[in-house]
């Protein structure tokens, strides 16, 4: 998910796999950011503030990187810490 252009506007359609959309669904709910999923429509989330981007850039990126890239992620993160 591309999140460098996303405007802030009160609704917006997040793009997960359908499979995956009702995990995030709730994720974002427990994180709460209100949102709605409804049977065989997008997951909404109304993405009021850059925290709340951040929270589901974060939350998508579990759900659509292969386990390497989280990896390589988590890694660079540690990086930066030892500096």
């Amino acid at each position: 998910m591309n999140l460098t252009n996303l405007p802030l506007e009160p609704r917006q359609v997040v793009e997960v796999d359908w499979c995956d959309r009702w995990i995030v669904y709730h994720r974002l709910r427990e994180l709460d950011i209100p949102c709605s999923c409804e049977t065989h429509k997008p997951l909404q989330a109304n993405l009021s503030s850059p925290t709340a981007i951040i929270q589901l850039w974060s939350v998508t990126k579990q759900y659509s990187a292969s386990r390497q890239e989280l990896i390589d992620w988590l890694k660079s993160c540690w990086n930066l810490n030892k500096r």
